[in-house]
């Protein structure tokens, strides 16, 4: 079936307005988690209303957990300590941070559990994940290393010493982590392989969990030790999305303009706010980048870098490869859709061919997002700039940043969204 077409008319014009960000997909989903482990009322604000939060919510709904929308950003999640067993399988679409932190979960559920998504989710692995289950005694399957998987909990989590590969996903740590806070003994988290780049984004797991009355402690690089004790209710909010700031980020300084976020990237705690000082500094971005503490980011920072003074050479993002698609795949054949010679890749690096000039170019090239709401976000960025350049199913931003393409439009972004060509 064709997909709809994004046609982005280049911006001559600086990019000047005030734009509410949404809230953190990461952060939120922790949240929603560990608020429906608690027991009581916790009121979340700021929260991100996405399709990854919906599936989110819908499942913690399917295993007893009460939820209330208060308005767009603001729901008032009520757990018992405890999730109960789904009538149905737990369908999680293509969101693959609550398809991970659920899969942990539902071992407290007496009962089996189907963790499933769409086709996209059905290609991702969680092979790792499953074993470090299976070796805390509990019953987790896969026919493929990928979803859907089989879960039969005991309804308890056994404490103790416990393995975790970070090598593909530190969210497989996060999983346990949250998990463990439930236990009836200290949880003493080894990673396995040794420390991981993405550790940032275990200090956003961990940061969740304390504001929720648990106790996390990382006494070196490779260890994380969880107290007992669950999780108590409480009132939290949730920070804007720095990964969606980045657009924005970008955006300002591709066109010389002035895009007020309402939020200053020192006071985001998100790994992908490191990505602000890479994105300061073009058109005279450091001539290599270590993607590995702002994995979200470097797409954003791979069509930036197309326009830099001089190339840049991205490295420490081979995960890049287990997301929503290969991103280093899918942002390599978008910037050679826009121009032929314009990145390659060595190994799991992936090169850009800066070209100042490039805005000058006259482009037909058609980006497949591979239904990743990223690739096409940031792909928006290179159509400002380059006439020709359309985004294929544009409709993908829904996962993270529903209003994306509105908010171009009200900075005076031309876009059009036809439904093929």
């Amino acid at each position: 079936m064709p997909l709809p077409i994004a046609r982005i008319t280049p911006v001559p014009q600086p990019l000047i307005g005030h734009v509410t960000l949404p809230g953190s997909k990461s952060v939120t989903n922790r949240a929603l988690l560990v608020a429906g482990l608690a027991r009581g009322t916790s009121r979340l604000t700021g929260i991100l209303r996405s399709d990854d939060t919906h599936y989110m919510m819908t499942a913690l709904r399917a295993m007893g957990v009460g939820i209330t929308e208060l308005d767009d950003t603001t729901v008032e999640v009520t757990g018992s300590g405890t999730l109960h067993p789904a009538s149905e399988p737990l369908f999680l679409g293509n969101a693959g941070t609550a398809t991970r932190f659920l899969t942990a979960a539902v071992a407290l559920v007496t009962g089996t559990t189907i963790v499933t998504g769409d086709e996209h989710m059905q290609k991702r692995p969680i092979a790792p994940l499953l074993n470090t289950l299976q070796a805390m005694g509990v019953e987790a399957s896969s026919d493929t290393g990928c979803p859907p998987v089989t879960v039969t909990g005991t309804g308890t989590f056994r404490s103790g010493e416990i393995e975790v590969s970070g090598k593909l996903s530190s969210q497989y740590i996060s999983a346990i982590m949250m998990l463990a806070a439930m236990g009836d003994a200290e949880t003493r988290i080894t990673i396995a392989g040794g420390a991981i780049g993405a550790v940032g984004y275990l200090h956003i797991t961990a940061a969740v969990m304390r504001a929720f009355g648990a106790t996390v402690k990382f006494p070196s690089d490779t260890q994380i030790i969880v107290a007992p004790g669950g999780y108590s209710a409480a009132d939290y909010h949730v920070e804007p999305d720095a990964s969606a700031a980045t657009y924005l980020w970008a955006a300002e300084k591709l066109t010389g303009g002035d895009i007020d976020i309402g939020t200053a990237p020192g006071d985001m705690n998100q790994p992908d706010a490191k990505a602000y000082e890479m994105i300061a500094a073009f058109p005279n971005m450091p001539a290599t980048i270590n993607g590995s503490q702002m994995q979200d980011a470097v797409p954003t920072l791979a069509v930036l870098a197309a326009f830099n003074q001089t190339p840049v050479r991205f490295t420490g993002i081979e995960n890049l490869r287990v997301k929503e698609c290969d991103r280093i795949d899918a942002v390599h054949k978008g910037l050679t859709q826009v121009r032929a010679d314009l990145a390659t890749v060595e190994g799991d690096d992936l090169i850009v061919h800066a070209d100042p000039a490039l805005a000058s170019h006259v482009s037909t090239g058609l980006i497949d997002s591979h239904a990743d709401h990223r690739i096409a976000m940031c792909f928006a960025l290179a159509a400002m700039k380059v006439e020709g350049v359309r985004i294929e199913d544009p409709d993908c931003v829904s996962k993270t940043f529903p209003t994306y393409w509105d908010v171009l439009r009200g900075l005076g972004v031309g876009v059009e969204i036809t439904k093929s060509e």
